[in-house]
């Protein structure tokens, strides 16, 4: 990798090797930009549950609901691209093209919450891949999964990168009339072209904080994630960010370092030396001085924030800019009060 000036609208520049094969195939780096530009490929997952338990002590959620696999925003960085080795594929541009839709998730969602054994709980909606990517203007699984949550009144927290998500501003006001909704939009730049190239699917800085203003304005309550900050990169738009989101209605902002899991790391590095070339080496030196040396630390407790002077400098700084702003560092509390057991049945709610 690093010898290919990548794809328009793509992180990965190349499909690196998947880390379960036993044999490595070398492609001709001659050849390669012969090659036509990478298609988006969507295919079905047939899944038999929807929900996933989470026991990570540091995650703020128990159950998650990921409607796709696989993530067409194409952040270089994203700690979930690992999880397409698991399916055969490589956590670099297949991970950006290869996306599989959960067409069935809305039935699967509605017999789980239904099941006698569900106790009402709040679901992140995302968790791994982002629910509004841009598949989902075609496919709406997301859509109709916050259409069984309103239905059975269960508690849904959604966490997500794109601006589509106020298109669901009437559900989740539903919802949150009940205390049983909340959106948290992540906004890692201020600046068009840094967001477009970090992020380049996803939508930009101003029509993420129009979702924030259009979300509060409807009554669903919304804060802000910087998320990741990348230490040399973005550190210093913290307090910007979080004046822009404050002024757009958010009422809580969080923030994580980056996380650079397994091939991740290589996957970024070589995506800095493709648009950074220049802060290379200052980013990935500041990425260690946080993680003991390593791009990764898989610790709990400090995975999400990084350890040392500089994390500690960060989160001193976020802190402050939040207090000067007025904004909570903590989400509120969701209700499962209002919640109505299997029981009901949809053409008894209305």
């Amino acid at each position: 990798m690093g010898d290919h000036p990548g794809w328009k609208g793509r992180g990965a520049a190349d499909n690196p090797t998947n880390r379960f094969e036993l044999r490595v195939i070398e492609p001709d780096p001659e050849a390669r930009d012969e090659r036509s530009a990478p298609e988006t490929q969507v295919l079905p997952d047939r899944a038999r549950t929807i929900l996933t338990r989470n026991d990570s002590p540091d995650v703020g959620f128990t159950w998650s609901l990921n409607p796709y696999r696989g993530c067409e925003h194409a952040c270089a960085y994203c700690y979930a691209r690992p999880y397409h080795e698991y399916l055969g594929l490589s956590a670099g541009l297949d991970f950006e093209t290869r996306l599989f839709v959960k067409e069935d998730a809305p039935d699967l969602l509605r017999n789980e919450l239904a099941a006698p054994k569900w106790e009402p709980a709040v679901v992140a909606l995302s968790g791994v891949t982002d629910a509004y990517q841009p598949i989902e203007r075609r496919y709406r699984v997301t859509r109709r999964c916050l259409e069984v949550f309103a239905e059975f009144r269960n508690p849904v927290g959604v966490v997500t990168k794109n601006a589509l998500v106020a298109r669901d501003a009437d559900l989740l006001a539903d919802l949150a009339r009940d205390e049983a909704a909340l959106v948290m939009v992540s906004v890692t730049s201020l600046d068009s072209h840094l967001a477009g190239v970090m992020e380049p699917r996803a939508s930009r800085p101003h029509a993420r904080l129009a979702a924030i203003r259009a979300l509060r304005e409807a009554g669903v309550p919304v804060g802000a994630a910087v998320a990741p900050i990348i230490p040399g990169l973005n550190d210093h738009e913290i307090p910007a960010i979080l004046e822009a989101v404050t002024e757009a209605g958010a009422r809580w902002a969080f923030f994580t370092i980056v996380r650079l899991p397994h091939g991740v790391g290589d996957l970024f590095a070589d995506w800095l030396g493709r648009h950074f070339p220049d802060r290379k080496d200052k980013v990935l030196g500041r990425v260690k001085e946080m993680r003991g040396g390593k791009l990764n630390e898989a610790r709990f407790g400090v995975r999400m924030r990084g350890e040392g002077p500089l994390a500690e400098q960060i989160r001193a700084l976020f802190q402050l800019s939040c207090r000067r702003v007025g904004l909570e560092t903590k989400a509120p509390t969701l209700s499962t009060a209002a919640f109505r057991s299997g029981r009901f049945t949809q053409g008894t709610l209305f």
